[in-house]
């Protein structure tokens, strides 16, 4: 004790000196993987010796015999193993094997996977997803996803199992650990080899005998040709016509020729075209004139209108609103079926755009033209009331299947025209003028009150500031409502025209029924404006009065005032 605890002596200097001489040429430093020689094996643990240790590490034979290490479980074999720690709570050392063999096979599988190099592995199970593989050289387990196996889906992959063979590294996450593998790029690698030869061959232009209906997809078909290469056929060169979906011209396992549109040397693609093998219809559009009739086959229906040809691949476009005259939602499902023949007229066609635009309701006769020729503007007749909203009627004219728009202004010439309009419901007859037919924009309009004689003709032979007599005949706090005589309208005198006094303009001193003089204060016929005033009414009075009786306030509207001036007249006419 009296050696270490008096650490000047020379003893201590020379057993410090010996000490660190010893401990300088081994690195002994902790996550480091050293070799530990095993120098004791009992039926649990195996004891190793590493050099620079103050204590010999402890293994468990479970955990090397399940690393497959059976036969290194002897007197004076290495074992590589990860120092986890040199001294734990209880004062022993910590090592690991398993994590040592992990550490080593994770150093080689990234150098394979930078340098792009194949390893070799064996699938030992399935997981989730994939399988699991192992790593032939360290041991090591990576993940191989489920699409990765094979370049064909594979029902059973029993062959493959713990058979030796080689897989690519296509994902290494360093911080978790973990690799991810395929097969399927070892496989494929070898085929691009021969796949490469094959497309070669091609060249655009090239005509492909009996190629084979493979398969579908919504962009287009696969061909099989000879059963050494697959070639795409888009949707767009399956044919001239309107093609949604491959299965509507070809069949599985169908043969067709096929034409050489491009060839990718880097993708090893082949793009083929059936249509581009017979001539293109649209060439001899010009054979077609616009505006005559032909006959033309309904293909597809869709939301918006029908798809017809005019013949096999010349597609033209019906759109709905060219199918009727009078159905403003027409629907091509409810009048035509597929494969129908029907007239048509061309509308349009677009050379650069390769469309054609074509009308049904062209072919047919045009009700509004057949109205207007029956019932021309300026008509009266007696329509039935078919329809009706909240500021509107609609009516209909015998033996014609079109409405006329009658608004509700255009039912009375008073003001009142909501309540004129709940007076009518579906069924009744009204006598109405037809007032408009625009027959290329679909419309009519009547009214009814131009069939009845008009109230504002009362004012025809007036003017400006004459005065009428008017009846009261309703008020509110805006002002009053009055009707001239022989006249069946009518019209509202604001407060502020009621009187010059503004304690006077009261509407409240008329109950109704009482007839008073008004003015006209403004009258324009053509847009259908009378006001009337009685203020205006008074001012005329009152000036009218100054201009008789001298101005206002001179004293000459005294009694006895012009009593001079009579008396030198009479002086001067003796």
């Amino acid at each position: 004790m009296e050696i270490y605890k008096d650490l000047s002596s020379p003893a201590s200097k020379e057993f410090e000196k010996l000490l660190n001489s010893q401990l300088s040429k081994i690195n002994i430093v902790e996550g480091n993987v050293i070799n530990g020689k095993i120098n004791k094996i009992t039926e649990k643990f195996v004891f190793l010796f590493i050099e620079g240790l103050k204590s010999d590490p402890v293994l468990d034979v479970n955990e090397l015999k399940s690393m497959g290490l059976q036969e290194k479980i002897k007197l004076g074999e290495t074992i590589p193993v990860l120092l986890e720690k040199i001294e734990d709570k209880n004062g022993e050392v910590l090592v690991s094997a398993s994590k040592a063999q992990k550490i080593k096979g994770w150093d080689k599988l990234v150098e394979a996977y930078e340098k792009n190099e194949p390893i070799m592995g064996k699938i030992t199970s399935k997981c989730k997803g994939g399988c699991i593989v192992e790593h032939i050289d360290t041991g090591s387990l990576m993940f191989l996803p489920g699409s990765q196996i094979s370049d064909k889906p594979l029902k059973d992959i029993s062959h493959l199992m713990n058979e030796p063979q080689k897989f690519a590294l296509i994902k290494l996450d360093k911080l978790r650990g973990n690799a991810c593998v395929s097969r399927k790029e070892i496989i494929s690698s070898f085929k691009r080899e021969d796949k490469a030869l094959i497309v070669s061959k091609y060249k655009v232009g090239d005509i492909i005998k009996g190629a084979e209906v493979k398969g579908f997809s919504n962009f287009g078909c696969f061909f099989s040709v000879k059963g050494e290469l697959d070639v795409l056929v888009h949707l767009q060169e399956l044919s001239y016509s309107r093609v949604d979906h491959p299965d509507q011209v070809l069949e599985i396992g169908q043969k067709s020729d096929l034409k050489v549109i491009s060839v990718d040397n880097e993708k090893l693609q082949v793009g083929c075209s059936i249509k581009q093998l017979s001539k293109d219809p649209f060439e001899h559009i010009d054979n077609y004139e616009l505006n005559k009739i032909y006959k033309a086959k309904v293909m597809k229906i869709t939301e918006f209108g029908a798809f017809c040809e005019l013949e096999p691949g010349l597609t033209t476009l019906l759109h709905s609103s060219e199918l009727s005259w009078t159905k403003k939602n027409a629907s091509a499902k409810k009048m035509f079926e597929i494969n129908q023949e029907i007239d048509v007229i061309i509308q349009e066609i677009d050379k650069e755009k390769r469309r054609v635009a074509v009308s049904y309701r062209l072919t047919q006769e045009n009700p509004f033209q057949t109205f207007s020729d029956r019932y021309p503007v300026d008509t009266v007749y007696d329509a039935e009331v078919v329809n009706k909203n909240e500021y509107a009627l609609f009516v209909k004219f015998d033996n014609i299947e079109i409405e006329a728009f009658l608004h509700s202004n255009d039912l009375t010439y008073l003001n009142n025209a909501e309540e004129e309009l709940a007076k009518y419901k579906k069924g009744d007859k009204v006598k109405v003028k037809v007032l408009e037919i625009k027959a290329s924009e679909q419309k009519i309009r009547v009214g009814h009150r131009q069939t009845q004689k008009d109230p504002m003709d009362f004012f025809n032979n007036k003017k400006k500031n004459q005065t009428i007599t008017v009846k009261v005949v309703g008020t509110d706090n805006k002002g009053i409502m009055v009707r001239p005589e022989n006249c069946d309208m009518d019209f509202h005198i604001k407060k502020s025209e009621i009187a010059i006094n503004a304690a006077d303009a009261r509407p409240s001193r008329w109950t109704g029924g009482e007839k008073l003089d008004v003015a006209i204060k403004d009258i324009q016929l053509d847009k259908r404006k009378i006001t009337l005033s009685i203020k205006l009414l008074e001012e005329m009075e009152k000036k009218e009065a100054l201009e008789k009786y001298g101005s206002e306030g001179s004293g000459k509207n005294l009694p006895f005032s012009s009593l001079s001036e009579d008396l030198k007249k009479k002086e001067d006419e003796k």
